[in-house]
């Protein structure tokens, strides 16, 4: 975020955010600065506990929806008062799981014509690393941002400022506190079979993480607290908050030390709010076994998260942004990829046969025309899973696409790119896969159709040195030809194109046949047929 003292331009007037979650409900008034970020005006909160019964009856407590309700109002009225000319709202786990979560946002709506967003566990993940993304420098680092609510927790792994993997989880600090009966004191044993439970949850959500993170960052009211708390006990009470760093070790011995306090005792720590002393014991369970997992022992705190990922994003956005030319669109999918390691000359040359194969096959295999520009852009994406690592680069291109705001992409596109650079190799496209069952059964075709094509012009460079100058397909009846025109050997890159015909011959129905002919009139006729 920005902030200045100097004289302000205004480019998009006043905008506020406000977050309805399971724990409390938050509002932001910022004014919009010409260069991209924001200036704070005015921030409130207030803890109306929407999720208090959820856990048990699987609906909305109703005097925590009347209180939350009165607090939109009067969070409307503030907004009014800074004459904002947006406003969003947002809800989070509580509107997300309860089942009169849609008659709640039903009840705002009339009343007081405010439409509340619910939005995914995903999407929120996203904000909370849009945030922190703005505030620390990931360039070069693999990081972990965890994000504790009321209702759950989302972590988020990124490589070099580009998310990963996402995982989302219940273990919100609310809902843990209620479930494992940890909102008074907490005996030894009891502590244990919480830890257990957070551990499991998070084991079953996450399993091995792909890589262990440099740092962590934690945003929420779990984390601001627990950086408030220590800050206290080092009389450093007061301070900036914001970046404050915390070791597992002091976590630990905290945790030991509250859950040994009743209620009223954990009222009177220095740091804690009275409202957060029911549920922080839960809340640093979940923070010592995210660190745990993700075998990191430093957490580092950020004071903002979701309510700046949508501010942030509120004015990044334009109520009509303008197309994005396609030679616009290459040059940002070619920085990504670049930014992620990829060797460019293979990718622009896979592309090119790619496009190519698409563009002859396209009207005898009843294939969309416009589609060439996917998988052109799917072939240079492919491998910017070696980010990551190499083992399971494919399904780690696929996290870092989709999660990738690449410009003049929509969400349905960059799903569509996802896949296609997903099923680049390894298993062939399934409906029980989540990612694939996603999509729409006609976009799931054109992701098998857009990946078999995608496989062959891989191959056909599988020695990264570009000896296939030209391609010229062409389907008959049960077979598809294709010849080659090559500058060299290219019986490397053959061997390998006739090595990954399956996907295709069984999308299509046609088996394939190669023919090789090298650019020297000398060498010419030299076949590879497979039959």
């Amino acid at each position: 975020m920005e902030e200045t003292t100097s004289p302000i331009q205004l480019v998009g007037g006043r905008i506020a955010a406000i977050d309805v979650g399971s724990n409390s409900v938050r509002l932001v008034v910022a004014e919009v600065l010409p260069t991209g970020g924001y200036r704070v005006l005015d921030e409130e909160r207030e803890n109306t506990r929407l999720a208090a019964a959820l856990a048990k009856t699987g609906r909305l407590d109703p005097q925590a929806a009347d209180a939350t309700v009165t607090v939109l109002r009067n969070f409307l009225s503030i907004a009014q008062g800074y004459s904002v000319n947006q406003v969003r709202a947002i809800g989070t786990s509580a509107l997300r799981d309860a089942e009169d979560g849609p008659e709640f946002c039903d009840r705002v709506r009339k009343d007081l014509k405010l439409s509340i967003e619910v939005i995914s566990a995903n999407e929120e993940a996203r904000l909370a690393f849009l945030s922190v993304a703005r505030a620390f420098d990931l360039s070069g680092r693999k990081v972990a941002v965890a994000d504790i609510g009321g209702g759950s927790t989302e972590v988020v792994l990124a490589s070099s400022g580009l998310v990963d993997q996402v995982y989302e989880t219940r273990l919100g600090a609310v809902r843990v506190a209620e479930q494992c009966g940890a909102t008074g004191r907490v005996s030894d044993k009891r502590v244990g079979e919480l830890c257990k439970y957070v551990d499991r949850e998070l084991k079953r959500e996450m399993g091995k993480p792909p890589f262990v993170p440099e740092m962590l960052y934690g945003t929420g009211g779990t984390f601001t607290a627990l950086a408030a708390i220590i800050m206290a006990q080092q009389g450093l009470a007061g301070q900036p908050m914001w970046g404050f760093r915390i070791t597992r070790p002091q976590i630990h011995h905290l945790l030991a030390d509250l859950a040994n306090m009743t209620l009223a005792q954990r009222c009177k720590v220095a740091g804690l709010s009275p409202q957060r002393a029911d549920i922080i014991v839960a809340g640093l369970a979940v923070i010592e076994a995210i660190m745990q997992r993700l075998q990191v022992n430093v957490v580092q705190v950020h004071t903002r998260g979701v309510r700046d990922g949508l501010l942030l994003t509120m004015v990044q956005q334009s109520p009509t942004p303008p197309a994005v030319p396609t030679e616009d669109r290459r040059a940002a999918i070619e920085e990504f990829a670049k930014n992620c390691g990829v060797d460019l000359p293979h990718a622009r040359q896979v592309a090119r046969l790619a496009g190519s194969l698409w563009q002859q096959l396209a009207a005898p295999l009843h294939l969309r025309a416009e589609d060439r520009e996917l998988i052109e852009s799917s072939a240079i994406l492919a491998n910017v899973g070696y980010l990551i690592n190499f083992e399971g680069h494919h399904k780690h291109s696929y996290h870092l696409v989709l999660n990738s705001e690449l410009p003049g992409y929509e969400r349905r596109q960059l799903q569509l790119l996802a896949n296609v650079a997903r099923y680049h190799r390894g298993a062939r496209p399934k409906k029980r896969h989540a990612n694939l069952a996603e999509l729409s059964p006609e976009d799931q075709q054109r992701v098998k159709s857009l990946a078999a094509i995608l496989r062959l012009a891989l191959a056909l460079d599988r020695t990264h040195q570009q000896t296939v100058s030209e391609v010229r397909a062409r389907a008959q009846e049960g077979v598809v030809r294709i010849v080659i025109q090559s500058q060299g050997d290219a019986e490397v890159d053959v061997w390998a194109a006739e090595r990954k015909v399956d996907l295709f011959e069984r999308v299509f129905g046609r088996k394939v046949a190669f023919t090789v002919r090298k650019a020297s009139p000398s060498n010419r006729g030299r076949k590879h047929i497979r039959t």
